[in-house]
């Protein structure tokens, strides 16, 4: 199995030939938002992750069935780059094209990805009020929240920001106390 970091490698042309075509066409955005689709229709469909991947599946059938899917539902553009991909033995790398290419549309934007992690759903307070402390720390002049529950934080937020980690949870505030009465 190749590393993470080979299939990005491999995927990064790929997405800045897309990024390419939609500010050719003034399309950024909305493939933007076609990409976003993707990632979560890979995320949320096993079966298609399973026909993406398959060496025994053909180029042709593998078209056949994101056309069946997404025809219609994306930019004609977008469409016909996975047909391109497709038709290269690249759509297997759909997943970390369309991340690469939502990294170059921050970039372009100014944006910032936050990943948070929380011990509890947040409401829609408590997201602004993340998104505001990121704009304030990164100079960012947009953030986007990438949002996850993990109960084992027991209470508050993790927040990754690039390399960066605001760990504001009590698990990490237990963490940072032991490692203090350890040290006495």
């Amino acid at each position: 199995m190749q590393s993470t970091l080979t299939l990005t490698e491999i995927a990064e042309p790929y997405a800045q030939a897309l990024m390419s075509v939609a500010q050719t066409h003034n399309l950024t955005e909305q493939i933007g938002e076609d990409t976003r689709s993707l990632l979560e229709v890979m995320k949320q469909s096993e079966d298609l992750r399973l026909v993406v991947d398959s060496p025994l599946i053909t180029a042709n059938q593998k078209k056949a069935v994101l056309r069946q899917m997404i025809e219609g539902q994306v930019q004609p553009y977008t469409l016909n780059f996975l047909m391109l991909l497709a038709d290269r033995g690249r759509i297997m790398l759909l997943s970390q094209v369309c991340e690469q290419y939502q990294a170059l549309l921050r970039q372009m934007n100014q944006a910032v990805l936050a990943e948070v992690t929380a011990a509890v759903e947040l409401n829609d307070e408590q997201k602004e009020a993340i998104r505001q402390k990121v704009m304030t720390t990164t100079q960012a002049r947009q953030v986007e929240l990438d949002v996850r529950v993990d109960p084992d934080l027991l209470g508050g937020v993790v927040i990754k920001v690039g390399s960066q980690v605001f760990d504001a949870s009590l698990r990490g505030q237990l963490r940072r106390i032991g490692m203090k009465l350890g040290a006495i």
